[in-house]
């Protein structure tokens, strides 16, 4: 299955779907940091490629409730962010979910259809994650585990920051290319 994770430098949701043996690729405007297929560039140029399956995250800087306080000094950016999330979701891809923190795309484009935790796929933290789908079905919990540490709510500023705040965990990342995959191949037969 020829799949795209738009918005996405680290690679790991890539690589989850790349060890289930699909044709996966990670694009961003940034060079990926594992290696690995990636295209370098504005993921709105490859969306008509016949791709199966995309899973995007979108930047959340303008987008997320944690920047609440802003809101009012950045409506531009939100426009502008908006759109972009508008144009994935409606990119010609049959299978398709995006990714966000809880914000805005739930009041002014439609409410996520689910929102998950990484505590559910293993990782002792906390970071409510809105998933918007088309053709997929909601994620199942693998592993629920104790802890629920706010660890990304609690990083310290940097540099860095937004990049060690953005990436998602390997255990979701699992979830959804073992959990989509299947379904996917269910309905083929």
């Amino acid at each position: 299955m020829r799949v795209l994770v738009g918005c996405e430098f680290s690679g790991t949701v890539r690589d989850a779907f790349l060890r289930r043996g699909h044709d996966a690729w990670s694009c961003d405007l940034l060079p990926c940091e594992s290696g690995g297929p990636h295209l370098q560039g504005d993921v709105r140029d490859v969306l008509g490629d016949n791709w199966e399956l995309a899973i995007f995250h979108p930047p959340c800087t303008h987008l997320c409730s944690s920047g609440a306080r802003w809101f009012g000094k950045k409506l531009r950016e939100q426009a502008e962010s908006l759109e972009f999330v508008r144009r994935l979701l409606d990119a010609p891809i049959a299978k398709m979910a995006l990714e966000n923190p809880v914000g805005i795309i739930s009041t002014r484009i439609r409410k996520p259809d689910q929102i998950i935790q990484p505590w559910q796929f293993g990782h002792g933290e906390t970071k409510a994650t809105c998933l918007w789908l088309r053709g997929l079905p909601l994620l199942v919990p693998t592993r629920i585990v104790d802890g629920r540490e706010p660890r990304i709510h609690r990083m310290r500023p940097g540099a860095d920051r937004w990049k060690n705040r953005s990436r998602t965990y390997a255990g979701i990342a699992s979830a959804m290319a073992g959990q989509w995959t299947a379904a996917i191949e269910k309905e083929g037969l």
